[in-house]
């Protein structure tokens, strides 16, 4: 996600405000007592669980397993304390554990920061599952998950929930909550910014910390980035959702830092804040460590899943090979030696959607791909809106972090697909903290006139701030004045909402793929209540989007 902060200061220089370093030890003891205090009494003498469970990436026969063991009061996440912990796993065909299907054990220790995985094969296609850990005598929460169709099965339907950008002190996660209650998703897409980086109070809270995230500087160090992820994990909204269905999660770049390219960011001072490289690392072995996710190739989240005869899904890494983004206006957008995939990964995805035998391609894209042009907007708008996409303030229609900043890119890409009449592509987005209903153009410039080559459904952001937190309004003012001009300046867009908080319901027969938008009534209230807000669907063979009057 772009910057709505962004510095003004030399690349040498450090902000004191927000990029205070802290030694890991200095604060592991800040972080051990509040968390300490907080264990149930037996935690002194006994393992407890007390960051969740979660399943993901769901094969045929398979499940990812997650979760993390606390052996002791203080070996908190990031301490890189505590002894080494033997945690079995459980799966059962029944809630009650009485049709055990497998069972294992594995090592906790502090190397892993106490959290484990295990790859569990065997099982049977399109079936719902129960599974637990227990380590020293106590057991984890009893969760649900699910496998994958098999990879010829002609599937009727699946229901996947999607979300982005959940930045803890801006609100509660009453998304997640919502998404869990529904008990119907097949599994649930997390297209980016799970966690966010930056100091407490230094960004987008609408002037006020809801809840504080801990550390409460930035980000920095493995012991950092592990103590921000298990903070995030004793949420229990999300720790509900990981429990109802198995995740299938990217990342963008606040899991890392601000608009991160693959040889630094925006939030990164070199030198002051250490090498890029081994803060990169840290956070990719956070990441994995404390998520389910099983990467194809080391260090990256781009693979592949399938889900019957019905769908492929395509899962990109869009910060890992990308080329610096570039100031806006200069023409090097067009530059085809800038990449933002890499040049093995797009040739992947080409081969993969040419390839791919489903009725329908999606396409998990952690940045919007669908051109975007501000129009003229009044100032009072356009100055909060450049700021949430990191334009400039006069207003040129461009975001160079999203594939309007790698034009090659995106040509190549849609061309391939137009070229070898590649249908029912659907490109699923997070990032810019609105709701979209879009179609791809192979020209922007020309469209209706020109071809759809695809379809993208934004989400919204689960708290992250939008347009009406940072011009300090009531939700929809924005959308009202807003949208009109932006769908007039991109006739391919045929909604925008710029206000709202909440998540999707993305549900998928033969003939259609249709995307249901939620909303939250209040993402700083911890009861918030969820509605149904629009929905909109591209039907088999079409490459546009419509609307259509009422959710699934």
């Amino acid at each position: 996600m772009t910057s709505r902060y962004r510095s003004s200061e030399p690349a040498n220089s450090l902000n004191p405000r927000r990029r205070t370093v802290v030694k890991a030890a200095a604060a592991t003891a800040v972080l051990a007592a509040p968390l300490a205090a907080a264990l149930p009494a037996r935690a002194a003498d006994a393992p407890v669980f007390l960051h969740g469970v979660a399943s993901g990436d769901p094969l045929p026969d398979g499940i990812l397993l997650w979760t993390r063991v606390t052996p002791a009061a203080d070996a908190v996440p990031g301490s890189g304390l505590g002894p080494d912990t033997e945690v079995s796993w459980t799966v059962a065909k029944d809630k009650a554990f009485t049709t055990v299907v497998a069972k294992g054990s594995l090592t906790a220790t502090a190397a892993s920061d106490h959290t484990v995985k295990a790859d569990i094969r065997g099982l049977t296609p399109s079936t719902d599952y129960w599974f637990r850990f227990s380590a020293g005598g106590t057991d984890s929460p009893a969760a649900r998950t699910r496998t994958a169709p098999a990879a010829d099965a002609a599937v009727t339907g699946l229901r996947f929930g999607v979300v982005s950008c959940a930045n803890w002190e801006a609100g509660y996660f009453s998304s997640y909550r919502h998404l869990a209650a529904r008990g119907d998703l097949d599994a649930w897409l997390h297209l980016g910014d799970y966690i966010y980086e930056y100091g407490t109070g230094d960004y987008g809270t609408r002037d006020t910390v809801v809840r504080q995230h801990a550390p409460t500087h930035e980000i920095l160090t493995l012991a950092d980035y592990r103590t921000r992820h298990g903070k995030y994990k004793t949420d229990a909204d999300l720790q509900a959702l990981h429990a109802a269905a198995p995740v299938i999660a990217i990342w963008d770049d606040h899991e890392f830092a601000n608009d991160a390219w693959s040889g630094g960011a925006e939030n990164h001072t070199e030198g002051a804040e250490g090498t890029w490289t081994a803060r990169q690392a840290a956070a990719k072995q956070a990441y994995f460590e404390w998520m389910p996710v099983r990467p194809a190739i080391a260090g990256t989240t781009y693979r592949r899943l399938r889900f019957g005869k019905l769908v492929d899904l395509s899962l990109l890494d869009l910060r890992s090979f990308r080329s610096q983004q570039v100031a806006v206006g200069n023409g090097s957008v067009d530059d085809p030696n800038r990449t933002i995939t890499g040049r093995a990964q797009l040739d992947w995805l080409k081969a993969g959607l040419k390839s791919s035998d489903t009725t329908w391609r999606l396409v998990g894209n952690s940045v919007m791909i669908s051109p975007f042009a501000i129009g003229s907007l009044s100032a009072d708008l356009l100055k909060p809106l450049a700021e949430l996409l990191g334009l400039p303030k006069e207003g040129l229609g461009l975001n160079t972090d999203q594939w309007d900043g790698y034009t090659d890119d995106r040509r190549e890409l849609l061309a391939h697909l137009r070229s070898n009449a590649i249908r029912n592509t659907v490109f699923l987005t997070g990032d810019i903290h609105m709701a979209w209903a879009n179609d791809v153009p192979v020209d922007a410039g020309t469209y209706p006139l020109s071809a759809s080559a695809a379809t993208e459904f934004v989400v919204t952001s689960v708290t992250s701030d939008n347009l009406d937190d940072l011009v300090k309004v009531p939700e929809g003012t924005v959308t009202a004045l807003a949208a009109p001009v932006i769908q007039l300046a991109n006739r391919h867009v045929h909604w925008v909402d710029t206000d709202r908080h909440g998540y999707g319901v993305l549900d998928i027969t033969a003939d259609r793929a249709q995307m249901d938008y939620y909303v939250l009534s209040d993402k700083t209230k911890q009861n918030a209540t969820s509605s149904w807000e629009r929905s909109y669907r591209t039907r088999t063979g079409t490459q546009k989007v419509e609307r259509t009057y009422d959710p699934v």
